[in-house]
């Protein structure tokens, strides 16, 4: 290839093809694109001296989940610090007796397309599980099985196999990340308290204030101890909402409530706020000059010219001295300010995570047997800035008044400030939470079939999801691993999927693209 940069792991890729330019869609520079692509190189060599001299250990295994999640889409930007960990994976090679030779990532990238397409599968789907182990290790929960197998996975990549050989492994992706997701809710669960629902303003109030965005759970956790007593709110954006239901969050009553929408928007939402932003984890536009001194990321996020706080390398502690200093000098607003989601609505609701709506199967057994209940939809995934996206809000306005939406991941700011009304006492809307909760989704639906003495593929669910990144990529798989069919995806279907895989797919989980409301409404429904 002659392009300046290759890189199509993202649903916004350019002409739904690749970004071959000076800079990708996403602002991702050429230059960066190749150390990402020289350090999952370097990954790979890494993960393959382990396994064949049988030297696998905590730290190599700490390594692959920085690497992988630091090369996951919208996640670091800043050379210096992709170089330094590239670093830190050669010195790791060369000290358990390997040599330093990275894998040529252009051998994947001009392979043979349905070659091409299976290995991207597997390297964007331990992207997305090692985001969920990550974020699982942060709070002391760690999977052996997970940790073995992303060697098994990068060493894949770099064998001259076949599809009957490759396949495999795709699938086994999806195994190893339910694995992942079942175990960070467990994480979650034992360390911040069982979520349930919550109504959450939309109103920022006067005075100094912090936005904390991303997904990490555990970074919230300290800034709201840090920032007790100091007269500083706190308010979520993003993926970050889903914390007000879990009780250890919420008991902090100066956790007020979330402002702005999706990750795609921040640099318009971000722009005027009198107020220090916070960047944990993933889903974040790189922040303008205009406010960059006004951001702070922690963790595997980095941009060049933002400050970031460190993390103590035992205790994952961070001292957020100088975001709240940053919000004492700024001073928030002068008067309460009331913002709104997408549709104008002043509130949303979250919390419908599997214990809370397990906690009430009876009610939704009774009333899918009364009739009340016709239909269940998975509306979930990922927002962006594609225009056909609307398609996700259109689709909930347009579901019948029998019908009951679940929703979770970013992709439902199109819609969660809804008023959908409800089904008896049952909200038609709930929102289970983070991508980070998928787990609760398919949790709901395994226990629904159960109830029903049927198959997930027999309950009357169908699943409509939007896609942008790697952790997206690892869900699908997941849902194929469990043998659930007829999912609708969207806004387009990945540029790093061949025909012939796409066929298979088609063959086997009956995957489609979405279509218009009317059609696919009337496909599910009848």
């Amino acid at each position: 290839m002659t392009q300046n940069m290759f890189c199509f792991q993202c649903e916004q890729t350019a002409g739904g093809k690749g970004c071959t330019g000076c800079a990708g869609v996403c602002g991702k520079k050429a230059d960066t694109a190749q150390l990402q692509d020289d350090l999952t190189g370097a990954l790979i060599t890494l993960a393959n001296h382990a396994l064949c001299q049988q030297k696998q250990n905590t730290v190599i295994d700490k390594l692959i989940l920085d690497g992988l999640f630091t090369t996951l889409t919208n996640v670091n930007f800043h050379d210096e610090t992709i170089q330094k960990l590239r670093q830190r994976v050669h010195a790791e090679t060369l000290a358990i007796g390997g040599s330093i030779q990275d894998y040529d990532m252009q051998r994947i990238w001009n392979a043979d397309e349905d070659i091409r397409s299976l290995k991207s599968l597997i390297l964007f789907g331990i992207r997305g599980v090692a985001a969920y182990a990550y974020h699982a290790e942060l709070l002391g929960y760690r999977s052996e099985k997970t940790a073995a197998f992303l060697y098994k996975a990068l060493s894949a990549l770099q064998e001259d196999w076949g599809l009957e050989q490759l396949l495999p492994i795709v699938m086994e992706v999806g195994e190893i990340n339910l694995i992942c997701m079942e175990l960070l809710d467990q994480a979650n669960t034992e360390t911040f308290g069982t979520p349930a629902p919550t109504e959450v303003s939309l109103t920022v109030e006067k005075g100094p204030f912090i936005v904390i965005t991303g997904h990490d759970l555990y970074d919230l956790k300290q800034l709201l101890e840090q920032t007790d007593g100091k007269g500083i709110h706190v308010y979520t954006h993003g993926e970050m909402l889903p914390a007000h239901a879990y009780p250890e969050l919420n008991q902090y009553t100066h956790l007020k409530g979330n402002i702005g929408t999706a990750w795609q928007n921040q640099q318009k939402e971000f722009a005027q706020l009198p107020a220090p932003v916070v960047y944990t984890t993933n889903c974040l536009m790189p922040p303008a000059g205009s406010y960059q001194d006004r951001i702070f990321t922690t963790g595997v996020v980095s941009f060049p010219g933002v400050q970031h706080i460190v993390s103590d390398d035992v205790t994952h502690q961070k001292d957020f001295s100088a975001v709240i200093a940053k919000a004492l000098e700024l001073g928030g607003y002068a008067e309460d300010q009331q913002f709104t989601g997408m549709n104008g609505g002043s509130k949303v609701t979250t919390g419908f995570a599997h214990h809370a709506v397990l906690s009430v199967a009876d009610v939704v057994i009774d009333a899918v047997k009364a009739g009340a209940i016709r239909h269940f939809f998975l509306v979930a995934g990922c927002d962006g800035v594609n225009s056909k996206r609307s398609y996700y809000r259109d689709f909930v306005q347009a579901t019948p008044a029998d019908t009951v939406v679940l929703t979770l991941a970013c992709g439902k700011y199109r819609f969660n400030d809804l008023d959908l009304g409800t089904i008896g006492n049952l909200p038609r809307l709930m929102d289970i939470g983070q991508c980070n909760d998928a787990y609760s989704a398919i949790k709901i639906a395994v226990a629904l079939a159960e109830a029903f003495d049927c198959s997930v593929n027999e309950l009357p669910l169908s699943m409509i999801l939007s896609w942008y990144e790697q952790k997206a990529v690892s869900i699908l798989l997941t849902l194929l691993h469990l043998g659930i069919k007829n999912i609708k995806l969207g806004p387009t279907l990945p540029a790093f999927v061949s025909a012939n895989v796409l066929n298979l797919l088609v063959e086997n989980y009956n995957i489609a693209p979405i279509t218009t409301v009317e059609q696919d409404l009337k496909a599910i429904l009848g």
